[in-house]
């Protein structure tokens, strides 16, 4: 029998991370809570997904928002 992760990011891409958080929040909200270029200035799912790959720091911090997101 296999064993089920507890990670709540198991399974889940970045790309539906950041869509869930701009459908909740907006990019607006969303550069207000992670302060970072491509939230704010024209921002996109494209662009952002390009600048969080390459950036552990933001990736993480969008992460963490998600995960948060989950416990209410």
């Amino acid at each position: 029998m296999p064993q089920s992760s507890t990670d709540p990011l198991h399974g889940i891409t970045l790309k539906t991370i950041l869509e869930k958080l701009v459908e909740d929040y907006g990019w607006e909200e969303l550069s207000n809570r992670i302060r970072i270029n491509c939230f704010y200035e024209n921002p996109s799912i494209n662009s952002s997904l390009k600048f969080l790959r390459k950036t552990p720091w933001a990736r993480t911090k969008v992460e963490e928002l998600y995960v948060s997101g989950l416990k209410h």
